[in-house]
Formats: structure tokens, C-alpha cells, sequence
């Protein structure tokens, strides 16, 4: 996705909200998602978002998706955010973010989604690390306070 930092989406200080930045990463997420299941998909965790530099108004944006692991019916898809200052050339790394995403079928239930294809140990690298993060997610969703 590519998005154009206009001035509603800016603070005082002429740099981007960061729940711009975040709607824009949810967005691109599902579009993965989306596309991989082939089915509506719905939100059910955003987790290691990490803010990197500022992004200012007048600035392009680039939101990059992949889709990392795929479980039964869940999904991590991993974005990238890059920003472009226009006047400059100068490209910035600015956000990432690792989201879940669940399939749903016709009756809005979870369903099962297509495995993923993992073609180069770079896809092999990032399945590994996706399982991990799930277990660590899973771990921290069930641990009794």
C-alpha cells in the first residue's frame, strides 16, 4: 500500500499520529490475509509494533504485508513501513509490526485456511520465528494472574 501523510493525519508537530500508522498496518495486514485465505478475515492480535522514526506531513508512506505462518485457521503476517520524504528521495524505515489474523467462513467462524508455501529458507526463517512469537502469544493469553 502506499498512503500520502495529509494534514489530518498529522499532530502539532507536523509528524503522523502513530494510530494512523497503526489503521494503515491493520489495513495491509488484512489485504495479506485476505488474499492467502481467500476468505473475510478479522483482526485478533497486534503485538511487537515498534515505532522507529517519525513519518511528516507531505511525507509517502509505504506499507509492505507478508504473510509469514499460517496455523489452522489463524495467520501472522508481518508489516513493514517505510517512509519517503518526496523532496528528498530519502527513504525511512519507520514502523513494523507482527499481526494475527483469523479466517472466517460463511457462518463468521473460524475456518480453515490454506497451508503456507514455504519456497526459500528466508520463508523457512520467518515460519520459524512466526511459530515462536505464537507460542510466546499463546503463552501470555493463557497465563493465569
Amino acid at each position: 500500500m502506499t498512503q500520502l501523510v495529509l494534514p489530518t493525519d498529522t499532530n502539532a508537530l507536523d509528524s503522523i499520529f502513530g494510530g494512523v500508522i497503526m489503521s494503515w498496518i491493520d489495513i495491509c495486514g488484512a489485504i495479506a490475509a485476505q488474499r492467502h485465505s481467500a476468505k473475510p478475515v478479522v483482526t485478533a492480535a497486534i503485538d511487537d509494533l515498534h515505532f522507529i522514526a517519525p513519518v511528516y506531513k507531505g511525507w509517502v508512506v509505504n506499507i509492505k504485508g507478508q504473510v509469514n505462518f499460517v496455523h489452522k485457521t489463524s495467520m501472522e503476517i508481518g508489516v513493514r513501513v517505510d517512509a519517503e520524504n518526496p523532496q528528498t528521495g530519502e527513504r525511512f524505515h519507520t514502523a513494523s509490526a507482527y499481526l494475527t489474523f483469523v479466517a472466517l467462513g460463511q457462518d463468521k467462524k473460524p475456518t480453515l485456511v490454506r497451508p503456507l508455501v514455504l519456497e526459500n529458507d528466508e520463508d523457512r526463517r520467518r515460519a520459524s520465528e512466526a511459530e515462536k512469537r505464537r507460542e510466546l502469544r499463546l503463552k501470555r493469553r493463557f497465563k493465569k494472574t
